[in-house]
């Protein structure tokens, strides 16, 4: 936690009106949750939840050829994403250690916006500065202190969203939208995209237009939701977390840091790694062996200490097989304990027990997220 005083948003007032249990969140005063953390991750499932993640960033790149610069830096194949489309990458250090995740959009065959993790924006504007091209054919501008990000997610989120806004703001999943007229007169724009595994959006708006939309969807029906459900939420996914299931070796304060010293293979994520395209830190995703410990699930089979982040996960017979990096209850599983974390030598289906506290190993089995 930063000695500085913590950064508030454009909707840190909005919180104090709904009376939000705030907290200090990589710098940024946040709600933690306003009513619980189980009423407002079930109200998401079964509604619509609205999130203040204004702490996450915005970059632009704009250049003739920036699709074939970015796609240089990154895992996915980014000259494949047409645009109005969104994608998901990782981006490797030279050595092949994940630096962070990101959710980008396309926008035109000259601009690309990307949404940087909230403890990463000042790593990956350095990043990207770096291995800027020289010519200057490649421009590339941090929007972050202006922008204001509202995460609508749920079955309702589209209902909500068009009787605020109007039925032609709908956009759809992984693709992006500019803001057209509407009622509330706010710009900027909208992607079909989220933490939540849940239909919905993330709109991007200038702070001073930020207050009067959040209003106004609450107004709607969407119930606020703080940072507590939405990290059970994005569990349940199985998504991954910067920070906390990866972490970039400078940066990591962990007493193993090799632990969290990771790359796109290892996390085993089902998108966002195409092999067909050369890029900083390739060599270390194709150098593995079935051998290496990888990314999974376990799923609780019987009840018992719930899982946390950092117990060990060992085979039936006692023997280590690896760690969790994340775990909890599920609420949208009846409270059934749910973990993820690297393991070593295993496969779905099979069985394991998590060391959860001292006196109980619990039965779990391996399985491939999403959870729910």
């Amino acid at each position: 936690m930063s000695d500085q005083t913590p950064v508030r948003t454009a909707l840190y007032d909005e919180h104090l009106v709904l009376d939000a249990n705030m907290v200090d969140f990589h710098g940024f005063e946040l709600p933690i949750w306003y009513t619980n953390i189980k009423e407002e991750h079930l109200e998401t499932r079964r509604t619509a939840g609205l999130f203040d993640v204004s702490h996450m960033g915005s970059f632009r790149f704009s250049g003739t050829h920036v699709r074939e610069w970015l796609e240089g830096l990154a895992t996915q194949r980014v000259t494949s994403i047409t645009p109005n489309r969104c994608a998901y990458t990782h981006f490797l250090d030279e050595n092949g250690h994940l630096i962070d995740d990101m959710i980008f959009a396309v926008v035109s065959e000259d601009e690309i916006l990307g949404v940087p993790n909230a403890s990463m924006i000042d790593v990956m504007w350095t990043w990207f500065s770096k291995h800027l091209p020289d010519d200057g054919s490649v421009k590339l501008e941090n929007l972050s202190d202006d922008m204001s990000i509202l995460a609508l997610q749920g079955p309702k989120a589209k209902q909500y969203l068009t009787s605020v806004i109007g039925d032609d703001q709908h956009v759809a999943r992984f693709k992006w939208a500019a803001i057209t007229d509407n009622p509330l007169g706010i710009t900027g724009w909208i992607q079909g995209t989220g933490y939540t595994g849940e239909a919905g959006y993330e709109i991007f708006i200038p702070n001073a237009d930020a207050p009067a939309l959040w209003r106004a969807l609450v107004a709607s029906g969407a119930t606020p939701v703080g940072l507590g459900a939405r990290d059970t939420l994005r569990l349940e996914k199985g998504f991954l977390l910067s920070g906390v299931d990866f972490c970039w070796p400078p940066l990591s304060e962990s007493d193993d840091p090799s632990f969290l010293t990771r790359d796109s293979w290892e996390t085993n994520v089902p998108f966002g790694l195409d092999l067909e395209h050369d890029f900083i830190g390739r060599n270390r995703v194709v150098s593995h062996s079935d051998d290496d410990a990888r990314w999974w699930g376990v799923r609780y089979q019987e009840k018992g200490p719930l899982p946390r982040p950092g117990k060990e996960v060992v085979g039936l017979e006692g023997q280590p097989i690896g760690r969790l990096t994340s775990g909890a209850p599920a609420p949208s599983m009846n409270n059934l304990g749910i973990g993820i974390g690297y393991l070593k030598g295993v496969k779905e289906g099979d069985e394991v027990l998590v060391v959860a506290s001292p006196r109980k190993s619990v039965k779990a089995v391996v399985v491939r997220p999403p959870f729910y």
